[in-house]
């Protein structure tokens, strides 16, 4: 393995134990701040520095980790479960089933992704679960789109001929054969859409169409610490923890890719 991806695997294991125990990692608040320490630059008592109510940023930068790890979790289920039904119905079935589901992913795919979980999130409402729903509906599309290709290049295989051929029923061959050879390219978009998913969502929260303070979501602490620009690290902190995580997650999904 790669030094590289050895670090990405371990930057991941962070951010995900971060949402898993974000007590273990911090023993300040996310919430309660003190007013005296307020807008404090970073330093070894605060290493993200504070926020201008006084709460240390690095606490908030862990505890908002669970919103945005469960959140991009949700879109890539959403996106691997509805996505993945569409492409492996059209590409097995063929015929007029094929055709109408190719159409409904190809109209997806023509609204631009973010534009598309807008639409969601604003007709469902403003909360950070609305926003993994939206940016899991955008991304249905996509995994339609390459698990109907794999699903078409599967079924001409030579073995799925001697399956049918041995009196295999098309159900039987189609769970038994097909979907786990076909689902191997899923696993690396699937990884690849969470790191997409938690920009995604940050980007939302960052419109205000996720939850609202005190909650402390990587998108809404950008946006909070944006109005304060005599203190950048305010800004900086969730950002560079944001792009840090999608980058690791990004080049996971490539070694994931390659290593199939």
């Amino acid at each position: 393995m790669p030094p590289i991806v050895a670090l990405s695997f371990l930057i991941t294991a962070t951010i995900i134990a971060w949402s898993i125990a974000p007590q273990l990692f911090t023993a300040y608040s996310p919430v309660v701040g003190v007013p005296a320490d307020k807008l404090l630059g970073p330093s070894a008592a605060h290493w993200f520095g504070t926020d201008h109510l006084g709460r240390d940023l690095y606490a908030r930068v862990v505890y908002g980790t669970a919103s945005s790890v469960s959140s991009a979790l949700v879109a890539v289920v959403i996106g691997v479960l509805a996505g993945g039904l569409i492409g492996l119905l059209a590409g097995f079935l063929g015929g007029w089933v094929d055709v109408v589901l190719a159409r409904l992913v190809d109209v997806l795919l023509s609204i631009p992704k973010f534009l598309l979980a807008v639409i969601v999130v604003t007709a469902i409402g403003f909360e950070t679960i609305n926003a993994a729903i939206a940016t899991g509906v955008s991304a249905v599309a996509i995994f339609a789109r390459v698990t109907r290709a794999e699903v078409i290049k599967t079924r001409q295989a030579t073995f799925v001929e001697a399956a049918f051929l041995s009196g295999g029923s098309r159900w039987f061959i189609l769970w038994r054969h097909i979907l786990p050879n076909a689902s191997r390219s899923v696993l690396p978009l699937a990884v690849l859409q969470f790191g997409e998913s938690i920009l995604v969502i940050a980007s939302l929260a960052f419109l205000g169409y996720g939850d609202p303070p005190p909650a402390s979501d990587w998108g809404l602490l950008i946006s909070i610490g944006k109005d304060y620009l005599k203190w950048p690290w305010l800004v900086y902190a969730p950002a560079f923890i944001t792009i840090v995580t999608v980058l690791s997650v990004n080049r996971i999904s490539r070694w994931l890719r390659k290593t199939d």
